[in-house]
């Protein structure tokens, strides 16, 4: 038998690149960030900006200065990190604290592990924790649905819809009552509500789900996982009790769950290699995200549901992988 003679890595060759990726990802979130801008006018361009200005910025002085290496803002990743801070954050935040959000996405949740690639959280969830934690009530002064879309600081505010069901169950309300000061589901759907960029708007970020599967930017099995999951659970929840649960619908229309499981959970960095641990990956974080709406004291819990599983990434990579080439199984 002739002897097998394998060259080194890589063996795949393809014509995409981290900057082709990257910019592939911005044009997936074009959608919601219009549809964002016309809901809540400047407020959006101006959070968006001073997130993507600022993220680039601390990038660039920190590989300067602190790393002395070579500078990889032009890959897009730093861009894309500004962008999905500014999705989860109210339009309405003043400058300072966008600018703090950003420093800690970049400063401690990717260029403290070494950069791109290296970093086990999602930098933009590390970031928009770290406000949500430290400035609570400025991150839930969400503004609503302008009709002047000049007004920044000064807009009308509100609950999101994820708030005022919570709020509502807690006073033992009925659903039918909570909802009833709810957007309906179709004005859900097409962004008709408060809350952030990356809230609203759920046929935007389809669109953007939709491109990015097109172009071969990201898998469908995440995404699906996650969505399948709430919806599969908080549908049973409703069957038990649809006096005090509200449907599976509602649950995917409103909050951060389409961002947070098409462009969050699906980051190359921070989630497992194969479609086996996409899988568990996903579905774990449906079920962490159900439990934290549903029983939790927060109205939302995609975000920390993302940022446990993805600490379970490595462990996941580890044990659930395919076997190597000419791998011999053990005995037994």
């Amino acid at each position: 038998m002739g002897l097998i003679t394998v060259s080194p890595s890589p063996h795949d060759h393809s014509s995409e690149s981290v900057p082709k990726l990257m910019y592939g990802v911005l044009i997936a979130l074009l959608p919601a960030f219009l549809v964002s801008v016309y809901i809540f006018g400047i407020g959006t361009l101006i959070v968006t900006a001073t997130a993507v200005i600022s993220c680039v910025l601390f990038e660039f002085l920190i590989q300067k200065y602190l790393l002395r290496e070579k500078s990889t803002v032009k890959d897009g990743s730093a861009v894309i990190t500004g962008v999905l801070i500014a999705f989860c954050l109210p339009s309405n935040l003043p400058i300072w604290l966008v600018i703090l959000g950003s420093l800690v996405a970049i400063g401690i949740g990717k260029m403290s592990f070494g950069g791109l690639g290296n970093n086990p959280f999602n930098p933009a969830l590390v970031g928009r924790v770290f406000l949500f934690v430290s400035f609570p009530v400025q991150l839930t002064n969400w503004p609503e649905p302008l009709t002047n879309r000049m007004v920044y600081l000064d807009a009308t505010t509100g609950a999101t819809p994820l708030a005022l069901m919570k709020e509502g169950m807690k006073n033992g309300e009925s659903i039918t009552s909570i909802l009833s000061d709810i957007p309906a589901y179709i004005d859900l759907f097409l962004g008709k509500m408060g809350g952030s960029a990356g809230e609203i708007a759920a046929i935007a970020l389809l669109l953007g789900l939709a491109y990015m599967l097109v172009r071969k930017i990201i898998t469908w099995h995440i995404p699906a996982s996650i969505l399948l999951t709430v919806a599969v659970f908080t549908g049973i929840l409703w069957m038990v009790n649809p006096d005090k649960n509200p449907d599976p619908v509602f649950h995917l229309l409103s909050g951060g769950l389409m961002l947070g499981a098409i462009f969050m959970a699906t980051d190359y960095v921070t989630s497992p290699m194969n479609v086996k641990g996409m899988w568990i990956y996903g579905i774990m974080i449906g079920i962490i995200t159900v439990i934290i709406r549903v029983f939790g004291s927060y109205p939302e819990g995609v975000q920390f549901a993302i940022l446990i599983m993805n600490a379970f990434v490595p462990l996941i990579n580890k044990y659930i992988k395919p076997r190597r080439f000419g791998e011999r199984l053990e005995d037994g």
